[in-house]
């Protein structure tokens, strides 16, 4: 039986197979993943953000609660830092996502940013397509940090999440320029904590000031559930006012996703003849040359 086929029948081992084969990169995988995109979507996928420390792992532990309490099939990708010694993701959000490693309508896998700095590689955004197909409901998406760098998962999410604490007030002003653009909803997540009345004013002064008005800012704390029960319920009313912009966002993702691709085994194909080439020359100019003397400029896809 084919990929596709095992997929289709809503086999896991394969859905997790894919996943890998998207992160190795490897070839055979591109065949299964185009007859996987002509399937339906359906989920709605939330991008989780916000500097280390505000919480995200245990807000995707009550989301998903919350998720399930409604029925509804949950995956989480936790986009997690490479391992300097296997290239590949490390297991810290995976660990703490433990309560729902038996519910079999609950799909968890760290995938890894590949030191791609905005914080999401290719395998990324091809495992959120995978999950969509397969017939998840919410697809949770937890990158690592946040900055100017790192706000690739906008471009995957329907709706961005931004969860910071009290603790970083004094350091708002900093964080604004790398926000401001990606955050949907802001949290302010701990909000138990003293500080929390004060930084949801400055983010409030801030968007007002921007002209983001409109932008929600929640408290959650996670001794009183019904703070997450209002955040998951702001995030719907988001998705269902934006449909038209959500979906156009996903057309425009097409194209982004095909010239990634096509990067991806560009860039790869040259690293192979680069260094097939390498013992030839020790001066790297002498190398681009002989490079162009054998793909002259316009031929390479003549």
């Amino acid at each position: 039986m084919s990929w596709f086929e095992d997929f289709k029948n809503k086999d896991l081992r394969t859905l997790a197979r894919l996943i890998t084969l998207c992160e190795d990169g490897d070839p055979q995988v591109i065949d299964p993943l185009g007859q996987i995109f002509s399937m339906p979507s359906r989920a709605t996928v939330i991008g989780i953000t916000g500097p280390p420390g505000a919480g995200k792992s245990t807000l995707l532990n009550t989301f998903v609660r919350l998720i399930r309490n409604k029925n509804q099939k949950v995956a989480v990708l936790a986009v997690d830092p490479v391992s300097p010694f296997s290239g590949g993701a490390l297991l810290g959000d995976r660990i703490r996502l433990m309560d729902h490693f038996n519910d079999p309508n609950v799909f968890i896998r760290s995938v890894s940013t590949r030191g791609k700095l905005g914080g999401l590689s290719l395998a990324t955004r091809q495992g959120v397509m995978l999950l969509d197909r397969f017939g998840f409901d919410v697809i949770l998406v937890e990158t690592v940090g946040v900055g100017q760098s790192e706000v690739d998962v906008r471009k995957i999410a329907d709706v961005t999440l931004v969860a910071l604490v009290p603790e970083w007030g004094d350091s708002i002003q900093a964080l604004k320029a790398g926000i401001l653009e990606i955050a949907d909803i802001f949290v302010v997540n701990k909000a138990d904590r003293e500080g929390a009345d004060r930084i949801e004013n400055e983010l409030k002064n801030i968007l007002h000031i921007s002209g983001k008005d409109s932008t929600p800012v929640l408290k959650t704390t996670f001794n009183d559930l019904s703070t997450v029960e209002k955040l998951l319920a702001a995030v719907e009313v988001y998705t269902h006012a934006q449909k038209e912009q959500i979906q156009k966002k996903r057309e425009k993702a097409i194209h982004e996703i095909a010239l990634e691709l096509m990067e991806f085994w560009v860039l790869r194909e040259a690293q192979q003849w680069m260094r097939s080439h390498l013992d030839k020359s020790s001066n790297p100019y002498e190398i681009v040359k002989r490079f162009q003397k054998k793909f002259p400029q316009g031929t390479l896809f003549s």
